[in-house]
């Protein structure tokens, strides 16, 4: 990276479309939108030193150590695409990965540009995940915004629609409070920086895309 780079990380929980965000600022930025998602099933995919690595705690069902998750973002935030600026979804996600990105980007004279942290209604993300149903042609419905014809049948093939574990109400509730009890440290290091803007991630996609271009200055 090179100086007057446009570093920013977005926050938010499952459900509060930071993703899509995140795709849509890098877009209008013109620079890189960096998932940490995607990065490891990138990893893994191509089996990598690190994606072995990672594997190994996956494939045991546990959390990969911040460590490999580290240097899996530094190497690729030193891709030439990144001297830029980057938006970053999905990591930091822990406050040890918050310091050392900031130590990785201060060690290459840099710093974050803003932290958007998307805030919106528990109940809301429950509405918006909580409603997804499933057929097994892989058709996705919501019981609200986008309903079969009839109700719980798949409209091409007939089929009795299902919902996946993830999906339910309580898992969502159990994903929410996960994500907080991980990320309360990090958003409290952020705004103590001065770093930390939050934008209501309720409304249409484009105009909250707006508010967050505009905390830019």
């Amino acid at each position: 990276m090179k100086e007057n780079t446009t570093i920013i990380v977005l926050l938010g929980p499952p459900g509060s479309g930071k993703g899509t965000q995140a795709v849509l600022l890098a877009e209008r930025l013109g620079v890189p939108h960096i998932s940490s998602g995607d990065l490891f099933r990138e990893h893994l995919a191509n089996e990598t030193h690190l994606g072995k690595v990672a594997a190994t705690y996956v494939n045991k069902g546990e959390l990969v150590p911040d460590e490999i998750t580290i240097t899996m973002l530094n190497e690729r935030l030193m891709e030439a695409d990144c001297d830029n600026g980057v938006v970053l979804d999905g990591y930091p996600r822990t406050l040890v990965q918050a310091l050392a990105l900031e130590s990785h980007l201060d060690s290459n004279n840099e710093e974050l540009t803003m932290v958007v942290n998307l805030i919106v209604p528990e109940e809301l993300i429950v509405k918006r995940l909580g409603g997804r149903w499933m057929s097994k042609s892989g058709n996705v419905y919501h019981a609200e915004y986008n309903p079969p014809k009839v109700k719980w049948i798949d409209d091409e093939d007939g089929s009795e629609l299902y919902q996946r574990e993830d999906d339910k109400a309580e898992t969502v509730l159990h994903r929410i409070k996960i994500y907080n009890e991980q990320t309360s440290p990090l958003i409290d290091h952020f705004r103590e920086e001065g770093m930390l803007v939050e934008i209501s991630g309720v409304g249409e996609i484009s105009e909250i895309n707006d508010a967050i271009y505009e905390a830019l200055g």
